[in-house]
């Protein structure tokens, strides 16, 4: 089993009343690192370790971006110039301390908040700016990697998906340049994985990690 953290943008607030009192620019504004809707997505399977990055390129859907990013696919630079975790820049250092912790978790596969979430892969949290606070949700993404030969055409994957996605546990189905995710509200044996893809015939899973 392998582990993403999917960290969403759910709202930015702005205290006008503590900029006007306490701040250098009285008039500084709402963050702007941040949009409502930014979505990043941080992983940790072959070559990819976004966390010791501070989250450099793991934008995937800028909120001015009308559609998800493909997965693992970062956006263009030019559609993400100004935004944290973007091409150009990591994560805000006051964002990066309040939800570095929860990433690692999920990262490890771990329970980022048990008790306090009624999803105990899921957490809710903000920035450490007091006038202009971001928030956060995070959440634990657990998939399987198969290794699959025989896949040519866009016809080979829709078949697969429908046979994947047809197992009581499976939520969605990507496929990757060298491999394919397959993502589980529930852990799903193995042989069952490899049985609905070989049952399409042509195909042979090598490998599930």
């Amino acid at each position: 089993m392998q582990h993403k953290v999917k960290v969403t943008v759910l709202d930015k607030k702005l205290y006008p009343e503590l900029q006007e009192q306490y701040c250098a620019d009285p008039r500084s504004g709402p963050c702007p690192c941040y949009q409502v809707g930014d979505t990043f997505v941080f992983e940790r399977y072959g070559a990819a370790d976004d966390f010791w990055h501070i989250g450099l390129n793991t934008l995937r859907q800028p909120a001015s971006s009308p559609a998800e990013g493909t997965p693992g696919t970062a956006v263009p630079a030019g559609a993400a110039a100004r935004t944290a975790g973007g091409p150009a820049f990591p994560h805000c250092s006051e964002a990066w301390d309040a939800i570095a912790r929860y990433i690692y978790t999920g990262l490890q596969g771990g329970s980022i908040m048990r008790g306090w979430m009624r999803d105990e892969r899921v957490m809710i949290t903000c920035c450490s700016d007091g006038t202009r606070p971001v928030i956060f949700k995070i959440q634990r993404q657990d998939y399987k990697v198969l290794y699959v030969d025989g896949i040519g055409c866009d016809k080979c994957r829709a078949k697969i998906q429908a046979a994947l996605t047809a197992l009581e546990g499976v939520t969605e189905v990507s496929f990757r340049e060298d491999f394919t995710e397959v993502f589980l509200e529930q852990d799903v044996p193995d042989d069952a994985l490899k049985a609905a893809v070989e049952g399409c015939g042509g195909y042979s899973v090598t490998r599930i990690d």
